[in-house]
């Protein structure tokens, strides 16, 4: 469950930086908020199937 609370907090991290990204305040940093966003996309469906393992 530790997991996927990181999980989400990064993924809350990089919607809040995605934000700014595209919004224009820090356009450099679009592509890493891309990337930063799809990464944790990923982990938190791996964390949904493989955290509910234990019970």
């Amino acid at each position: 469950m530790a997991i996927l609370r990181w999980v989400l907090t990064f993924l809350i991290l990089a919607l809040i930086a995605s934000l700014f990204g595209f919004g224009g305040a820090a356009s450099s940093f679009a592509g890493v908020a891309k990337i930063l966003l799809f990464v944790f996309v990923v982990l938190l469906v791996v964390s949904f199937f493989f955290g509910r393992a234990r019970v």
